[in-house]
């Protein structure tokens, strides 16, 4: 068996040695791709990089492509050692692309959706949005979904395609937004009176914004009330806070003028034919 071990490595040691060398090769271009990947990526997202200057939103983006570049690259020359022809092999990657770009059609839809994002910027990092139903935060967009947080702590993954395929509404991107305060007051109570009260409360109320201007009016006559209406701005900062106290100081203030804020009722009339058709059928 030692003889036989040694016949082989005499015919076949400069092959091993060769085969060995370039193993040895591969496997040092593949730790330093994984290195450079992970530190390239680290600059990318760290804060002191001078990358930090792009909208943070390309970040992410940035990142992973750098590092699939980085691998593409480290996997072409351990390739190029083993002797394999490159060119022919990208033909035939590209070939095998369209088969597998044909199977994943999905998936390739949202990498094409993420992109559309970043270039056409319906939202970025940091907004408050409501993409196709869902409502949340934007922490991140890559290149197959977009994370959001939502108001309740939640963590979304959104597939890009379906934010993309559907209607963005985007709550900070003009940073201020509309108010409406609506409250119902009694048909037998003064209307003028009723608005009068809405434009004391706006004017005492130093966080909506003068321009543009506060407004009140009536927007229905309801089965049981008037419904007036304080419509105001404020800046995304003081929106729902504001939203809420003035909630809570409208009651306060509509009451304090006298005025009554009526809850949904129905009144009952029975006719005296009625009432002796009831009484009969009780005697009967």
């Amino acid at each position: 068996m030692k003889d036989k071990l040694l016949a082989f490595w005499q015919s076949h040691s400069e092959t091993i040695i060769t085969l060995g060398y370039k193993v040895i090769l591969a496997l040092v271009i593949l730790i330093a791709s994984a290195l450079i990947a992970r530190s390239i990526k680290k600059a990318i997202k760290n804060s002191k990089s001078p990358l930090k200057k792009v909208d943070s939103t390309l970040l992410p983006l940035l990142s992973s492509i750098a590092g699939y570049l980085v691998y593409i690259i480290g996997g072409l020359f351990i390739l190029d050692i083993f002797g394999v022809n490159t060119a022919s092999l990208i033909a035939l990657m590209g070939a095998a692309g369209l088969a597998i770009g044909l199977a994943l059609k999905n998936t390739l839809s949202n990498i094409a959706a993420g992109i559309m994002l970043l270039i056409l910027r319906p939202f970025k990092i940091g907004d408050f949005v409501d993409a196709s139903g869902t409502l949340g935060t934007v922490s991140e967009i890559n290149l197959f979904t977009t994370i959001f947080k939502t108001t309740d702590g939640l963590y979304i993954a959104s597939p890009n395609g379906k934010v993309w395929g559907g209607n963005i509404k985007n709550f900070t991107r003009n940073g201020k937004r509309r108010m409406d305060i609506v409250v119902g007051i009694s048909y037998a109570d003064s209307i003028d009176v009723g608005l009068n009260v809405l434009k004391e409360l706006a004017a005492s109320e130093s966080r909506l914004l003068a321009e543009p201007a506060p407004k009140v009016m009536v927007t229905s006559i309801g089965e049981s009330a008037v419904n007036i209406q304080l419509r105001a701005w404020a800046v995304n900062g003081d929106y729902w806070q504001t939203v809420w106290d003035l909630n809570k100081r409208v009651k306060e203030a509509i009451e304090g003028a006298g005025l009554s804020i009526p809850f949904p009722q129905r009144t009952l009339h029975i006719s005296e034919s009625m009432a002796s058709a009831v009484i009969v059928n009780k005697d009967t």
